[in-house]
């Protein structure tokens, strides 16, 4: 896998990940690679520096914060839109079709509820007339 930094027509930098450099000039020369702010195709590479990580224990340089730290305007508003969603609801996991059609069927009492579900069971909600959005960030699931 191979990283790169990218820049669209409209000056948008993103970066992404590829099986390989000939990947990566096939999905540009076809026209599958697409900015991830505008929508452009016009994508191209642009000057990255290798990532070298520091020895442990030392510092990182001033200005440098982890990637769990978020950095632009966009990624600080999804972070703060997550804290709304995980202090002012419930997180039922997989059980989230269910839970939302029972209480869209009054069967429990309502509450603001957020989940996981399988596409086909989020398309059966919505075709039901069932109020569901999907979020712009995966629920924290605890790793072993």
């Amino acid at each position: 896998m191979i990283r790169y930094a990218l820049t669209c027509a409209n000056d948008h930098g993103f970066e992404s990940w590829f099986q390989s450099a000939e990947a990566f000039d096939r999905l540009a020369a076809s026209g599958h690679l697409a900015c991830a702010v505008c929508g452009s195709t016009e994508v191209g590479k642009t000057l990255m520096a290798p990532a070298v990580r520091p020895a442990r224990g030392v510092d990182a340089p001033e200005g440098e914060r982890p990637l769990s730290v978020p950095q632009t305007p966009v990624e600080k508003a999804i972070a703060a839109l997550r804290r709304q969603i995980e202090e002012n609801s419930d997180y039922v996991g997989l059980n989230f079709a269910a839970e939302a059609r029972a209480m869209h069927e009054g069967d429990i009492p309502e509450r603001s509820i957020f989940g996981e579900a399988r596409a086909d069971d989020a398309k059966r909600l919505i075709e039901d007339g069932i109020p569901v959005a999907p979020l712009p960030f995966r629920p924290a699931r605890k790793a072993n």
